[in-house]
């Protein structure tokens, strides 16, 4: 990992080897191409799955409408923040991986997740956020697509995320991802980048966040830049310019009164921001295909630098893949998700329909835990249970 004059870009530096590695890969391959059956080597791996990453944009209550949307916004554009060290990308799901796991919120309230593979080819990771105190779920899919271009791997993220705040009569959010880029791979130091539009989109209240993550020029520019403007749907006013570093800090300056005398205020700064840990149970309270517990081995493998296991257990991870998938073409059985549906609309959505959870936070707690959280037994994960499990332990010791 090397130091850089912006101290908010991710970069890293690959020794010979694994560059060699990355450049003979790219030789087989051609431009454009989809990456999504590609399998890519161990050490550009972030040792996590993507049905636990898609948490980092799941970590808001205003009577104005306005300002309850510049907070969603700002919930939305903080996520990004968050990465691993380098430039990494997370573990391919298998199919049927998932993710689960509760947060426990200062002021005594919590909220519940769960993030499954639903599909393998195309890749499409489905996920569900509630909070029972806070009346507000979140759900939606992510498809991402990769592509190669000439010194760059693009991830396309098509998909959706939908946030219903449930207690204001059906008051919905729906978000779209910008794209991420690992700009050097060929040559040069690798530097992760996102680009292209997103959008923030509330039909009952009237209002639309759009977005450019502007990526920076081969000889002008700087990373990690943003302009957006939030405004009426209905007559295109701009209410207000988002503009900064989604790596640092991002200023939001009102344009409803004050024009463009208006100074800009500090919406999000990176450094005064404070992540609520998820909490997950541990290895043995999980099932053979939850994220952590099937990946552990790889984990343990990755954060050791001991390179040549990590390949060795990924690859019977995906071999144990395939002979499901022939398994089930022998049978006739097609695969169905465990948590989540394909429906009429074309996306995946929480089999425990909203409609059916109570209004009463702890009812709902009730019923989201024993459906999230469920074991085979009829039980449900006990997250009172140390961790005892040698790899995970050995996987996060400090060295």
């Amino acid at each position: 990992m090397s130091k850089h004059e912006d101290s908010s870009v991710v970069e890293e530096e690959l020794d010979e080897e694994p560059k060699s590695i990355i450049i003979s890969m790219i030789s087989q391959l051609t431009k454009d191409m989809d990456l999504s059956r590609i399998t890519f080597p161990t050490f550009v791996l972030e040792p996590r799955s993507f049905t636990e990453r898609v948490t980092d944009f799941i970590a808001s209550k205003c009577d104005d409408p306005v300002q309850r949307f510049v907070g969603v916004v700002k919930y939305y554009m903080s996520g990004w923040h968050i990465h691993p060290k380098g430039v990494k990308k997370p573990y391919n799901p298998v199919l049927g991986e998932f993710f689960r796991s509760k947060y426990a919120f200062d002021d005594g309230t919590g909220a519940f997740f769960v993030a499954e593979q639903v599909s393998h080819h195309p890749p499409i990771t489905a996920m569900f956020y509630h909070s029972p105190e806070h009346r507000i779920a979140i759900e939606g899919d992510l498809r991402p697509k990769s592509r190669l271009f000439v010194n760059s791997v693009g991830m396309l993220l098509d998909g959706y995320a939908k946030i219903h705040f449930l207690d204001r009569g059906g008051e919905e959010y729906l978000v779209t991802y910008p794209n991420m880029y690992a700009r050097g791979i060929v040559f040069g130091k690798m530097v992760l980048e996102l680009g292209e539009m997103s959008t923030v989109t509330c039909k009952q209240s009237d209002l639309m966040f759009e977005v450019e993550f502007k990526t920076k020029g081969v000889l002008w520019g700087s990373y990690n830049q943003i302009a957006g403007k939030i405004r009426r749907i209905s007559t295109s006013e701009v209410l207000y310019d988002i503009s900064g570093n989604w790596q640092t800090t991002m200023y939001i300056t009102d344009r409803r009164a004050h024009g463009s005398s208006s100074r800009p205020e500090v919406l999000f700064d990176s450094k005064s921001e404070h992540v609520v840990p998820q909490l997950v149970a541990c290895a043995a309270e999980q099932e053979h295909n939850e994220s952590r517990n099937l990946w552990k081995h790889v984990t343990k493998a990755i954060r050791q630098s001991n390179l040549n296991d990590a390949t060795t257990y990924k690859s019977a991870i995906e071999e144990e893949q395939r002979m499901q998938a022939k398994e089930r073409e022998s049978s006739g059985v097609q695969f169905k998700p465990r948590f989540f549906q394909l429906e009429i609309d074309g996306h995946y959505h929480p089999q425990l329909a909203l409609k059916d959870i109570p209004e009463a936070p702890q009812a709902a707690k009730e019923k989201i835990v024993n459906w999230i959280f469920a074991k085979p037994d009829g039980t449900t994960q006990d997250f009172e249970r140390p961790e005892d499990d040698p790899v995970v332990l050995a996987a996060h010791k400090r060295s």
